[in-house]
């Protein structure tokens, strides 16, 4: 069991869960849009995402959040054309594989989720600035990223299991998600899943 779950108040689709202390240790399924989901980052072919230059500037900088805060550990992501879904564990751990039981030691910490999400933006955004000036990548409007976020806690090691696989699927359901804007928006879960609160 990754954190204590309170059905009660963990499925709720708010921003932030009051009283909760994001600095818990634990697994967090993020999802990050851009400002007016309009699509930076490269472009969905054959159920693949292909990443532009700007979209691989992103995933670099989530894989140096670990060299930034040392007590987190990036699982699986995806970058959309328009918005990114990511787990982060907060323990100092490696996330348990496939399988295992995940067992992290709560701690005293000064830092949270949103601090390192709050960095997160801040660096993707600096970076995708300088693109726009010296390599003439598409220009955004005001802000790169939404102001907030969507987080959800992952409760067990089955969910976890469960929203990998969402993740991973991502790109080859792109024509069915909430955030897609195109002509054929369908904006309906997979028929492969149940609809489950973490669902974005």
């Amino acid at each position: 069991m990754l954190v204590p779950y309170d059905p009660d108040k963990h499925h709720r689709r708010s921003i932030r869960l009051q009283k909760y202390d994001y600095s818990s240790a634990g697994c967090y399924f993020l999802t990050l849009c851009t400002e007016h989901r309009i699509p930076f980052f490269g472009e969905i072919a054959g159920e693949t995402m292909t990443l532009n230059d700007a979209g691989e500037m992103v995933l670099s900088w989530w894989t140096k959040l670990p060299e930034k805060y040392p007590d987190v550990h990036c699982d699986e992501c995806v970058l959309m054309p328009n918005h990114f879904h990511g787990i982060l564990s907060i323990s100092g751990l490696p996330v348990a594989e496939r399988g295992e039981n995940m067992v992290s030691p709560l701690q005293n910490r000064r830092r949270g989720l949103g601090q390192y999400v709050s960095w997160f933006k801040r660096m993707t955004t600096t970076a995708y600035i300088r693109g726009v000036e010296q390599l003439g990548w598409k220009p955004f409007p005001g802000k790169l990223w939404q102001r907030n976020y969507w987080e959800h806690i992952v409760r067990d090691d089955d969910e976890l299991n469960r929203i990998r696989k969402y993740i991973r699927n991502n790109p080859s359901k792109w024509e069915l998600d909430k955030l897609y804007l195109g002509t054929n928006a369908v904006h309906e879960p997979s028929e492969e899943y149940m609809y489950e609160p973490w669902m974005v």
